[in-house]
Formats: C-alpha cells, structure tokens, sequence
C-alpha cells in the first residue's frame, strides 16, 4: 500500500503539470486572463494520503464583477456565432478531453477520492456531452404552428439566455460542469463556473483546458469564466439579475436556498439536489444481476454519488437469499488508494464526512436498526489522511429518521415487503428525494407498474439494472426535494433559451384572433 501511495504522488505532480496547476493558483478567470485575487487561501488536501496538493486563492466580489461584466460583453458576440460553428468550439474541447482523459481521470480520483476508473468515467462522461451537444447545434429546433387566422404563419423558436451561472459539488467536480457548459455554448450562452471549495484544482484545470480552445479561435475570453469561493459567492450569484439560470448541484438545503433567491428575483433555476435512491427486489430477480448492481450502487464513489443505492427493498420470500449474497460480496471489498485499479472503494471527501458518516450508524442503531455488516474508520499504513471508512449494511424501516435522510457515505438499508410490487412501490416512494429507482425484475407486469405513471416517482427509473450510472443521450434529473431539474440529454438543452412564439401576417389584411371586430 505505501508504495503504491508513494508513486501516486509522483504521478500527481507530473499530472499537475500537464493540466497546468501550479502549486499556488488563482481562484477566478476570465477566459486566459487569471486575476491575481485576495482571497482566502483554500488547501487542497487528498483524502487518499492526506497530502496538500496545491492552493488556490480564492476570488472576492471585486474578481466576481469582473467575470460578469467580461461575460455580459462575450454574449453579445457568441450569441450571434451560428449554432453549428458554436458546435464546432465545443467538438474542439472534446477532442482537449481526449487528450488529457487519463491525466484529468487521475486528478479527479487524487482529489475527490473516486477510483481512478470513475475518474476516467467522469472524463469520458465530459467527452460525450460534447459529442452530444455537437450534433444538437444544428437540432435547436422549434415548431411550425397553424394559425387559426387567414394567411397568417405561427412558429417557435429558441433565443439564448446569456450568462449561466453554474454551482457544482465535489462528487462530479468536472462531468456536471460539462454538462450544463457544453450544452449552454451550443445554445448561445456564456458561463460562469463556481466549483467546490472541496475540488478547486479540478475547476482550475478544466479552466486551462478550455482556454486551449478560447485561444486557438481567438473568441472572447467572457465565454467561460471561473470564480472559486465561499458560499458568499453562490449567494451573490443566485441573487444576480445579470445571471439568468442558475444550475446548482449539492445538498437540498443549499438548492432551497438557491431556489428561493432566484425565484425572488423571477429568475431561472436547475436544480439537482439529493437521492435516497432504492432497488425494489422481486421474487423472479436475477441474483447474478441484483448483487453487483446493488454492491456498485452503494459503494461506487464511497457512495458519495447522488445516485447511489441506499436501500433495497427486498420481497420476504427471497430475502434471507438476497441479504446472504450481499453480505458475502461486502466480504469481498477491497478498500484503499483509489488510484491503485485492484481496489473497489476510495475515501471519503474529508473528516467532516467521516463524521457523518459515523453518525448515521449510530442513530440507526439508536433507531432500533441491526447492523449486518460494521462500519467503521479504517486506520493504519495506507490510511493515515482518517477518510476511508467501512461500507456498511443495517437491517432498518423506511419510516427511520436517518433512512428517510440522505447520508452521502456507504450506508446501506435493507429491508423487506410481503404483498404485491404496489406496496414495494409505495415503499421506495415515501422518502422526500425522488432522483434514482430500479426494480430487479422478470415479471413484465410488475415492470410495467413500476414504470406507469402509479409507479416510482423518481426522475429515473431502470429495469435490471442499478440506481446509479446514467447515460448522457438521456435527461438526467428528480422530482421532490431532488429540485426538478434535468440535465445532459433529451431536451434538457431548453432550459438554457428562452421560448419566442412569432405570427407572421403575410395577408393584406388585419383580421383579429378569437374573431374580435375592431373597426375604426
């Protein structure tokens, strides 16, 4: 283990070099123009060593002005760009991501505590938005309409936003950034980027990325902007009527916040907030499907992803059989570097984390809840940074206090249902989160009820497969406290245009709708 940790930090340092992170950085940007901000000083420990990789200075309200003002000016450029050669800049990011996938990968696993596999994920996921949305710039299509008038002509059409304010968390410190970005280029829009304090080298690495591009094509510097900060920061921008949609990622208590300050000021919001995500497991379940897909779900990402599994809702005639196999799995875990490929489980974000962490398990206990399998903190050679943790598995009830809450750490809740796949359904419901759900399944009727609009209330729902791991092609998003919003795929892009409905009168006449007579 050690020397497996020894030779990550030597990868790092090479890795920070080729995505040009310094030792000490500027928190904000303009496009290549970096400003020389006074702000605190933010360290960047790893969770898998509890090294300091590198600081980033933070950016104040003066760097934040600057960012708005550069971006209001950039709009006024890029919106007049044609869709499909603003599709052009964003196939050119795409191909920079290919070219730094594995290096970007690794500083995504080095600093948020991701296997290095889910760090290549997340790179690829950033590449494959791209694509998307490259051929999305030349389908920004609206509606032909008739009109109920003589000789006159109705459409739809889609006009950009302007700037779009964007608040991501540290469990995908760079996939959520692409999401909303690429998509908001393509439609004529310009960004402003807050990354988590908890992840700032990635939101400045993907900085220098993108200004590769900005300075290959000689565009405006205001199209993609960065400012790391406080809180202070989010506020600023959720209350800013320059900012007209605000994306934000992270807890539901920070996007209820968010999402008051915008609606204040009539302004737009996208919100993707938490998951109490379930698999519902029915008697003709294939085991061989419902282990690893559960096991993924609630350990990937150290079960810091807001699609993980928290709990599994397992029919009573199966479940001594299903609760075996995954306590035997669970036996098979191998925890450690994230960076070293043979493990399975990485670290938590930080001791914070760990703490509650730590107490979730103690109040499932409290709660009459019986552990199957012990959590815990792991110390010792390899786990000296105090942030890798036991995955843990508790017997509980839905109606738990700390169940129906979303721990973001490896806590998984089993429990059962006896009747028809309608009560296991009205099990997984009856949580305030409504993001992921599946059902592990062979019966195509309780499939069918599981997706009809009587079944799950997530804004995901899978068949055979987990809770966690979404394609970009689709729209990813929840309903509930998870906030509403949809992001990546479908016709998410509409959230970044604002909708015009035109009447064209081509007739030499002037008749009313609704056949009004108005008559001078």
């Amino acid at each position: 283990m050690s020397d497996t940790l020894t030779q990550s930090k030597v990868d790092i340092q090479d890795v920070l070099d080729v995505l040009g992170v310094k030792k000490e950085n500027s928190g904000a940007a303009v496009g290549n123009h970096w400003f020389a901000t006074r702000g605190e000083k933010i360290e960047s420990y790893s969770p898998v060593d509890g090294s300091l990789i590198a600081t980033v200075t933070a950016g104040t309200t003066s760097e934040y002005e600057a960012c708005i003002t550069k971006a209001q000016e950039a709009f006024k450029t890029w919106r007049m760009v044609p869709a499909p050669e603003r599709g052009e800049i964003v196939r050119q990011f795409g191909e920079e991501l290919r070219k730094v996938k594995e290096p970007l990968g690794k500083l995504v696993s080095y600093e948020m505590g991701k296997s290095y596999q889910e760090g290549l994920g997340e790179v690829q996921e950033m590449i494959d938005i791209c694509d998307f949305a490259v051929g999305l710039s030349r389908q920004l299509n609206g509606s032909t309409l008739h009109s109920e008038r003589p000789k006159h002509r109705m459409y739809d059409q889609y006009h950009p936003l302007g700037i779009v304010g964007i608040i991501s968390a540290f469990n995908f410190p760079v996939a959520v950034w692409a999401w909303n970005t690429a998509l908001a280029w393509i439609c004529g829009d310009v960004c402003i980027w807050k990354p988590s304090e908890k992840a700032p080298l990635c939101g400045v690495a993907c900085q220098n990325i993108f200004n590769k591009v900005i300075k290959a094509n000689n565009l405006p510097d205001g199209i993609c902007s960065l400012i790391i900060g406080d809180a202070e920061i989010g506020k600023k921008m959720a209350n800013d009527t320059r900012v007209p949609l605000i994306s934000a990622t992270g807890s539901t208590r920070m996007g209820k916040s968010v999402a008051e300050n915008v609606a204040k000021r009539l302004g737009k919001s996208l919100l993707e907030l938490g998951g109490n995500n379930a698999i519902i497991i029915t008697p003709t379940a294939d085991l061989n499907m419902v282990v690893p897909g559960a096991v993924f779900g609630a350990v990937g990402t150290a079960g810091q992803r807001c699609t993980s599994t928290r709990r599994l809702i397992i029919h009573d005639s199966i479940y001594d059989k299903v609760k075996d196999a995954i306590v035997k799995a669970y036996g098979q875990l191998k925890i450690g570097n994230p960076l070293d490929e043979s493990n399975h489980v990485g670290p938590l974000i930080d001791k914070d984390a760990v703490a509650m962490y730590l107490d979730a398990l103690k109040r499932v206990k409290e709660e009459g809840g019986n552990i199957l399998v012990e959590g815990g903190v792991l110390e010792g050679e390899g786990y000296e940074s105090g942030c890798f943790v036991k995955p843990a598995i508790a017997e509980a009830k839905n109606s738990y206090a700390i169940v129906q809450h979303e721990t973001f750490a490896p806590i998984l809740y089993l429990m059962k249902y006896s009747g028809s796949v309608t009560e296991a359904i009205e099990i997984q419901n009856n949580v305030p989160q409504g993001l992921s759900s599946a059902i592990m399944t062979n019966n195509m009727r309780e499939q069918e009820e599981f997706l009809a609009h009587c079944g799950s209330d997530c804004g995901i729902a899978n068949v055979n497969i987990g809770t966690s791991g979404a394609e970009i092609g689709g729209a990813f998003g929840g309903e509930k406290e998870t906030g509403g919003g949809r992001e990546s795929g479908s016709d998410a892009w509409k959230v970044y245009m604002r909708r015009q409905t035109n009447t064209i009168n081509w007739g030499a006449d002037l008749p009313l709708a609704q056949g009004i007579k108005f008559e001078l």
